[in-house]
């Protein structure tokens, strides 16, 4: 076992339900390990500014209710220089920082790697609502995110259903369709729009007019952000906006556009997030404690486990068509294979998902 006498802890990016949870439980396994830990305020800017606190059992009792994070967080530009990361390093060694657990995406995980790079080890722990690390399963924060719309979608479909109307929802998750794909299921929307999957836009319209011949009322759409619209001058509108005008033209339904927003990533988290974190938090202690760095703690078909950073961040950018000359070099052919693997298993999931979304939701 290796031997730390301090760790630190933060938060980055988007702020996620459960990430408070991982806090706690990173926390009270490295105390019970004989490792301090110092909570780093304000993700990777608390680092460069040294904005760090002692954490203790009690200082983290009873978070684990609380949505958000208790450590904050921030989007840090400066961290990507190397200016910004000689600070850093100099504050871990001012701290006597031995190791830093990174709780958040795939941004902070760029940071992680960083990090681990100029010396000092470091794990990360999945936190976003998107569930758009393609490495893992699973994120925490997901599954309180899609609660949330889901309330939100049924509130709507009650009004809906008094007033005979549509009403376009819009929600997060960035360029992963998920959260809309999931919450458009399970809360019966008549039609879904996500990025992973062509829309069929007449389809979705005959779908409404359809169902409204038949004496339904109302009507639930359900679209992803990361669906945008070119007009003919070239500017990105949110295609949620258009296609509601469009539902109401087209099909004489009273429809109404909303938008979640940041809503969505507030809350109390699910008994899911606050368990999932916690199993997360445990294992990135072991990790580190087990001489390991570089890290990201995901989980496969419902194991919590853990891959190689660059590894993770590779195959997302696989799965986002985001590769460039160069970043598959260093693999071999049969690790290139799993990463399209993985790839293909959330291609398959989704598809799946989307397929049976319009089977079932008339």
């Amino acid at each position: 076992m290796t031997k730390f006498r301090r760790i630190g802890v933060l938060t980055s990016g988007g702020d996620a339900p459960g990430m408070n949870a991982a806090i706690r439980a990173i926390t009270r396994k490295a105390l019970d390990c004989g490792v301090e830990v110092m909570g780093i305020i304000g993700g990777y800017s608390g680092l460069i500014n040294e904005n760090i606190i002692p954490l203790t059992a009690r200082s983290v009792s009873n978070i684990i209710t609380r949505g958000g994070t208790m450590l904050y967080s921030d989007r840090c530009l400066e961290f990507k220089t190397e200016e910004g990361m000689q600070k850093a390093i100099n504050t871990c060694k001012k701290f006597n920082i031995d190791a830093i657990v990174a709780i958040g995406g795939d941004g902070t995980f760029r940071g992680a790697t960083d990090l681990t790079l100029h010396g000092i080890p470091a794990i990360g722990v999945t936190g976003t609502i998107d569930n758009d690390v393609t490495a893992t399963d699973y994120t925490v924060g997901f599954d309180t995110a899609m609660n949330t719309v889901l309330d939100f979608a049924d509130k709507l479909r009650d009004t809906c259903e008094s007033h005979a109307r549509c009403n376009v929802i819009e929600v997060m998750g960035r360029d992963c369709g998920q959260i809309a794909l999931m919450t458009g299921v399970a809360s019966g929307a008549i039609a879904v729009c996500i990025p992973e999957v062509p829309f069929d836009e007449a389809e979705a319209i005959e779908k409404i007019k359809s169902a409204k011949a038949a004496g339904k009322r109302g009507f639930v759409v359900m679209v992803s952000e990361g669906v945008v619209y070119t007009d003919e001058n070239g500017n990105s509108i949110p295609y949620g906006e258009v296609l509601c005008k469009k539902i109401q033209k087209e099909t004489g339904v009273e429809t109404k556009f909303a938008r979640i927003a940041h809503a969505v990533r507030g809350g109390s988290p699910t008994l899911r997030d606050r368990l999932t974190a916690s199993k997360m938090g445990l294992v990135a202690v072991e990790l580190l404690l087990a001489g390991k760095s570089n890290r990201v703690v995901i989980e496969d078909d419902g194991v919590i486990t853990d891959m190689d950073i660059l590894f993770a961040l590779t195959v997302d950018r696989m799965y986002k068509n985001k590769l460039k000359d160069g970043d598959l070099d260093r693999y071999s052919a049969e690790e290139i294979a799993e990463m399209e693997k993985i790839c293909n298993k959330r291609r398959e999931e989704i598809n799946s998902l989307y397929k049976m979304s319009y089977e079932i939701c008339k």
